[in-house]
């Protein structure tokens, strides 16, 4: 079942968003319905934020990785 939304977003990336969907050929709805799926799904269940997971496979973490720990060491030294 789907269910119409509307949403209120900023004019440069609705024109940003639009030229990537002609580009993939996908619509609009597509990307939002994705983004949310992926946002609400996969990312809580690996435990990643979603702009970590898009490096996956680029980059080898140890099994340890704790996200949260390295970007709380990262702002504590860049505040210092």
């Amino acid at each position: 079942m789907t269910t119409k939304l509307t949403l209120t977003i900023e004019d440069t990336v609705i024109k940003r968003a639009k030229h990537y969907a002609k580009h993939t050929g996908k619509s609009i709805s597509a990307l939002v319905e994705q983004y949310l799926d992926e946002l609400t799904t996969e990312t809580s269940a690996s435990g990643l934020s979603l702009g970590l997971k898009n490096l996956v496979g680029s980059v080898r973490l140890p099994e340890d990785f704790d996200e949260e720990k390295e970007l709380r060491k990262y702002m504590e030294n860049k505040h210092l």
